[in-house]
C-alpha cells in the first residue's frame, strides 16, 4: 500500500513538473487545427480504398462524441461536395504540418519529464516529429479501416476454408485486438524515439499500453457522458460542437502525456 501511495505521489509530482494539464490544452489546439486537413486527406483516399463517404462517417462516429460529430458532419458534407483538384496533396501537407506541431510539443514534454535538454539539431528534431506524425496518421487510418476490412477478411477465410461459426466469433475479437495492438505500438514508438535519451523499447511499453487503453476507455466514456448528460449546445450555442471536440482532444492529449510520464516515473524508480 505504501509503495502504491509513493508511486501515485511521484506521478502527481511529475505531472505538475511537466505542467501536463497546461500543455494538453496547447496540444488540443494543434489537434483541432489538423483535424479537418486530415479529413480532407482521408476523404481523398476513400475511392482508392473502396470506401463510401457514409461508411467513413459511420466508422469515425464510434470514436467522436456525438455533439462533436455535428461539426465533422458539416465539414465532411462540404468536402464531399467539393470537386476541386489538389485536395489530397493539400490535406497531406496541412495535416502533417499542423499535427507535427503537436507531436513536437509531446517530444519537448517528454524531454522535460526526463529532465534532459534537446541537443539534436532543429532539422533532425523536426524531421522526427514529422516522421512520428506520419506514423500517427497511418495508425489512425488503420484503426478506423481495420474493423471493416477485418470483417471482410474473416468472412473470406470462413467461406473458403469451411470453418465453423465459432471462428467468426473469435475473429471478431482478434481484429479489435489487432487494432488495439497497432495503436499501442505507434504510441510506444513515440515514447521510444521521441525523448533525447537512449531507452530500451521494453522500458516504454507500459506507458504505451496504458495510454492506448486509457484513450479508448476515455473516448467511449466521454462520448457516453456528452450524449447522455452534457448538453454543451445549451451553454455555448452554435459553439457547443467545437467545445466538445476541444475537450475530447484535451483529454486525448493529457492521456498521451500521462503515458509518457508513467514511463518516466518507472525509469526514475529503477
Amino acid at each position: 500500500m505504501e509503495e502504491t501511495t509513493q508511486f501515485i505521489k511521484a506521478m502527481v509530482e511529475r505531472i505538475r513538473y511537466v505542467r501536463a494539464t497546461e500543455l494538453a490544452a496547447q496540444l488540443a489546439f494543434y489537434f483541432l487545427l489538423s483535424l479537418f486537413p486530415f479529413l480532407i486527406f482521408v476523404v481523398s483516399l476513400l475511392p482508392i480504398i473502396g470506401f463510401t463517404g457514409q461508411e467513413f462517417i459511420e466508422l469515425i462516429r464510434h470514436f467522436f462524441p456525438e455533439q462533436g460529430m455535428e461539426i465533422v458532419d458539416e465539414n465532411l458534407a462540404a468536402i464531399f461536395g467539393s470537386k476541386k483538384s489538389g485536395l489530397l496533396s493539400f490535406g497531406i501537407i496541412a495535416a502533417i504540418w499542423t499535427a507535427s506541431n503537436a507531436i513536437n510539443g509531446i517530444i519537448r514534454a517528454l524531454n522535460h519529464a526526463y529532465e534532459i535538454e534537446e541537443t539534436r539539431p532543429f532539422i533532425v528534431s523536426r524531421f522526427l516529429a514529422i516522421l512520428l506524425t506520419v506514423g500517427m496518421l497511418v495508425v489512425i487510418i488503420v484503426a478506423l479501416v481495420l474493423p471493416v476490412f477485418g470483417k471482410v477478411i474473416g468472412e473470406f477465410i470462413f467461406i473458403h476454408l469451411g470453418l465453423t461459426d465459432r471462428f467468426l466469433v473469435v475473429w471478431e475479437a482478434i481484429r479489435w485486438l489487432l487494432s488495439f495492438a497497432i495503436i499501442s505500438l505507434v504510441i510506444t514508438f513515440l515514447y521510444y524515439i521521441g525523448p533525447n535519451k537512449r531507452l530500451k523499447f521494453r522500458e516504454v511499453m507500459a506507458g504505451g499500453f496504458a495510454a492506448t487503453a486509457g484513450w479508448l476507455i476515455a473516448s467511449y466514456g466521454f462520448s457516453f457522458y456528452v450524449s447522455n448528460f452534457g448538453n454543451y449546445s445549451a451553454t455555448y450555442g452554435s459553439l457547443g460542437g467545437v467545445i466538445v471536440l476541444m475537450l475530447w482532444f484535451y483529454v486525448s492529449a493529457f492521456i498521451i502525456l500521462l503515458g509518457g510520464i508513467l514511463n518516466v516515473v518507472i525509469d526514475k524508480k529503477n
